[in-house]
């Protein structure tokens, strides 16, 4: 059986080794997943994905918490449920009530059936409480579940909330947010590159082609191309 763990941030300049770290302490032999989700729907949760391919009963996943494996109340329960139905087992480091084996231990702990007592009537009353009883500790472990996801999500929704407001209040304050309209982002790194590409490439001042010019600098070639248009805009 095959234990994974499952890392997620949200922006590439959150640091996911603190969650890197939670898992290794907890579970040792843990396969890491590391993934930069930005909740967008093109780039989706692409790690995530592979790893529901993969996964076969008995494997389990484990999470820093329930925030990141969804934040989202009704996509975490139905993964969730989906995920229980294939016999994965789920762990999550700081909500461990929710746990795949703390919900079955629940399940488990169902009152069984009740002896007759003889009478037909006493006995049908009997069984019906009896599942009215066991469908309430299901449902009970069942909205802890959702409960969970549900306070993932508001904590996420507060957050954008007080970020929102806090940019309302900057702005307010007469506080520039973001960069100035028409003004242009310079990088280091982008003005070394421009720099390699006007003493290498022979569109400028060297002797290289482009594909030579790319691998000596280093960079993509998207990246490449945009910083010779820009040279030869005059816009660099």
């Amino acid at each position: 059986m095959s234990v994974y763990g499952y890392c997620r941030i949200s922006t590439p300049q959150q640091n996911i080794e603190r969650q890197v770290r939670n898992i290794s302490d907890a579970y040792p032999s843990a396969h890491i997943v590391r993934e930069v989700y930005t909740g967008t729907a093109s780039q989706g949760r692409r790690e995530l994905d592979k790893l529901l391919h993969v996964v076969q009963a008995g494997d389990t996943i484990v999470f820093d918490s329930v925030s990141r494996m969804s934040r989202s109340a009704e996509e975490g329960c139905a993964l969730y449920e989906t995920l229980y139905k294939r016999g994965v087992n789920l762990c999550f480091l700081k909500e461990p009530h929710i746990n795949t084996d703390t919900y079955k231990q629940a399940l488990q702990r169902q009152i069984g059936t009740a002896p007759e007592t003889g009478s037909a009537a006493t006995d049908r009353f009997v069984a019906g409480v009896m599942d009215a009883l066991n469908r309430y500790t299901a449902d009970l472990a069942t909205e802890q579940i959702r409960l969970a996801f549900a306070q993932a999500q508001k904590e996420v929704d507060d957050l954008h909330q007080r970020t929102r407001e806090g940019i309302m209040t900057a702005r307010l304050n007469g506080k520039q947010i973001g960069q100035m309209a028409g003004r242009k982002l310079h990088i280091k790194k982008a003005d070394t590159a421009k720099a390699l590409i006007q003493k290498h490439s022979r569109d400028f001042n060297g002797t290289l082609a482009d594909t030579d010019c790319i691998k000596l600098i280093g960079i993509a070639r998207n990246t490449y191309y945009k910083y010779k248009r820009e040279l030869r805009d005059g816009t660099a």
